[in-house]
């Protein structure tokens, strides 16, 4: 089982308003505290959290989903292991104008220490992006923050990184531009990220490779996928069964 059905698309407004607004509000506030430590449901709560404000009978269906993808997989844990190669990895996806009332794109990255997750998001862009690239390339630009925020934090702890990050993109016009970011009119409305990530790159703090979408981990903080997607990426975000 999934979380979210792989073919829904939620829209707000939705047909019959939900008659109970206030449990479905308190719910879905619930189910963000779960995300701190499951990832798998990150995009899915996402998702349902964007309709607090007027929820109807599909949005608490799916909410229901959820509860019981949960439910049946409530001894499922984030694992930590113990490890050597103490370096940061990194995947950035973004599922473009996926939203279908204002047609902004969602971003998805997480974030490896070594083997371990340390961090993930899933959330829609605050602007609309003119292309695939745009999307993914903002989508870069908020796991590069990320990233420089963790590396300022283990500074400020006295263990600096001992080599620099690489972030796994599976777009390769965006990863080519953050190598050549040549300026025309598909790419000025964003300069700032433009700038932003060159700045890095050209630092060597943090590496652009790209990765083959089928090996995209982050596809699973952007969008609802097929069981057996589901169940790959899962397993890569490091979420096992708690042995007996």
């Amino acid at each position: 089982m999934t979380p979210m059905i792989s073919s829904l698309r939620l829209i707000a407004n939705a047909g019959t308003p939900f008659e109970n607004p206030t449990l479905y509000r308190s719910i879905v506030g619930g189910l963000q505290y779960a995300t701190i430590t499951r990832p798998d449901i990150s995009f899915s709560v996402n998702k349902l959290s964007q309709f607090m404000s007027n929820p109807c009978q599909e949005h608490w269906v799916a909410v229901k989903r959820v509860l019981r993808y949960l439910a049946g997989t409530a001894e499922l844990k984030l694992q930590f292991h113990r490890c050597t190669d103490l370096r940061f990895s990194a995947f950035s996806d973004s599922d473009w104008a996926s939203d279908l009332d204002d047609r902004k794109s969602t971003t998805g990255f997480c974030v490896y220490y070594s083997s371990n997750l340390v961090s993930w998001k899933s959330s829609k862009q605050p602007t609309v992006s003119r292309s695939s690239t745009e999307a993914e390339y903002r989508a870069l630009a908020a796991v590069f923050m990320e990233l420089i925020w963790i590396q300022n934090l283990l500074a400020e702890l006295h263990q600096p990184c001992p080599a620099s990050p690489t972030v796994f993109c599976d777009n390769i016009s965006a990863v080519l531009l953050a190598y050549n970011p040549i300026l025309h009119n598909r790419t000025k409305h964003f300069e700032l990220d433009l700038y932003f990530i060159l700045d890095k790159v050209i630092k060597g703090s943090i590496a652009v490779t790209h990765i083959p979408s089928t090996e995209q981990v982050a596809d699973v903080l952007t969008k609802p996928l097929s069981l057996a997607s589901f169940n790959k990426f899962k397993s890569k975000l490091r979420l096992a069964f708690k042995p007996p």
